[in-house]
């Protein structure tokens, strides 16, 4: 039975988010170690960023200053 579970569980991996290849168990999502590094230099350089608006900022500015002045 293990067999058959592992070329399912293999084809049930999403291609590499770099290059497309198909992902491998090690590495998930990744297909490879180089692509694990290039994804991490990008998060590391700044190409990737999460979102943020300048509400949350301000909110966070505020219940600053609240923590302050009690």
């Amino acid at each position: 039975m293990s067999d058959a579970e592992g070329p399912s569980k293999a084809s049930s991996l999403k291609p590499c988010p770099i290059c497309g290849k198909p992902a491998q168990e090690k590495w998930k999502p990744f297909c490879s170690k180089r692509c694990a590094d290039v994804d991490l230099n990008r998060w590391l350089t700044g190409r990737y960023a999460v979102p943020a608006s300048e509400d949350d900022d301000e909110a966070e500015r505020i219940s600053g200053e609240g923590d302050r002045e009690a």
